[in-house]
């Protein structure tokens, strides 16, 4: 990319051409529980990146809000993995009352997402871990639970199609807005777990959850979760961090390279209905401490393991029937299975193994 077009995009953005002469450092990793705790001494709301099914970002989490201190500090928790029309369900179940079973799926496997991505057992599981927790806890001092995920009812949605019963923007314009009522509103403090895409400081219309949030004037401490092995090749002393490690990154090697360098080859950017070249977006190309705060390493790509949806869902026909429907929607990458066979495919493979 042109030098020129650099500063151009920058100056689009709002930020100065011009940048401090000093060197990045290498960055330094820090316990990343105290660290996230002790963000929350000069911000409400911490956001850390929720890597979707992966098993060692779910155990860090659970480890998160177990830690003695998380209670005293922080009074919500607002997930991505719910669907915020059964907030009283999960009202009810994280406080202790009895839910039937039916009833509580029904928080994560009617989200606005028709596929399986909070299906699998970490996301019910989180749910479990907070009830659990609370259960310990004086009634003052228990999590809530928030849900992010717009109110839908999938009963009325025409023909199982989710898109058009949300708006391109609910999903961030509505978890910005529970943020502000709820916890801003209530001088409570919030941990926010959502894919990390969706924490972003900047993007084509600042539309993010962070940047509605900071727009409204509301500090937002953001950690980017690295599961994919970028942090070991921008460089490689990372390979020797604790695991996990929390590193702030402003002035350091890992905050001056592009943010792109952090996404997956495989993530595409859509603008007015056609995908663009990555070295044509600018939210791209600003530097990763123009977008977030920290990182979160869990350990090298060859340990990161992602969790699978249980026998019992394959083996259960209504839900099943269920799935296949809502994903009968979705769009077929060419050359590769859709949703759907994908679903097939893996069932397959659990019965076989049975």
């Amino acid at each position: 990319m042109k030098p020129q077009f650099c500063v151009a995009l920058l100056l689009a953005f709002g930020f100065p051409a011009a940048q401090s002469s000093a060197p990045p450092k290498s960055a330094v990793p820090r316990d990343p529980i105290e660290g996230i705790l002790d963000a929350f001494n000069s911000h409400s709301i911490v956001a850390l990146g929720e890597p979707h099914g992966n098993e060692q970002a779910a155990a860090f989490r659970v480890a998160l809000i177990r830690h003695a201190r998380f209670a005293e500090i922080v009074n919500d928790i607002v997930v991505e993995s719910g669907n915020a029309r059964y907030q009283d369900v999960i009202d009810r179940f994280t406080r202790g009352d009895a839910i039937d079973e039916a009833t509580l799926r029904k928080v994560w496997q009617n989200t606005t997402q028709p596929h399986t991505v909070w299906d699998v057992p970490i996301y019910e599981q989180f749910f479990r871990e907070v009830r659990a927790i609370n259960l310990t806890l004086p009634t003052p001092k228990r999590l809530r639970v928030l849900l992010g995920d717009p109110p839908i009812d999938w009963d009325s949605i025409d023909r199982g199609d989710v898109s058009k019963a949300v708006a391109p923007d609910d999903r961030t314009r509505y978890p910005a807005e529970v943020i502000r009522r709820e916890v801003i509103a209530k001088n409570r403090r919030a941990l926010v777990v959502y894919g990390g895409m969706h924490l972003r400081r900047r993007n084509v219309n600042n539309d993010t959850i962070v940047a509605l949030l900071e727009k409204a004037g509301i500090r937002v401490f953001t950690v980017w979760t690295d599961t994919d092995g970028h942090l070991e090749r921008l460089e490689p002393g990372i390979a020797s961090w604790p695991r996990p490690s929390l590193a702030p990154i402003q002035g350091t090697i890992l905050g001056a390279v592009a943010f792109d360098t952090y996404i997956s080859s495989g993530t595409v950017t859509i603008q007015n209905g056609q995908v663009v070249a990555p070295n044509a977006i600018a939210w791209r190309q600003l530097p990763m401490q123009q977008q977030f705060d920290a990182v979160l390493y869990l350990g090298p790509l060859s340990s990161m393991t992602q969790s699978k949806l249980s026998p019992a869902l394959c083996s259960d026909a209504q839900y099943i029937a269920m799935r296949m429907a809502r994903m009968a929607n979705l769009p077929v990458p060419p050359g590769e299975p859709g949703a759907v066979d994908q679903l097939k495919q893996y069932c397959a493979s659990v019965a076989r193994s049975r």
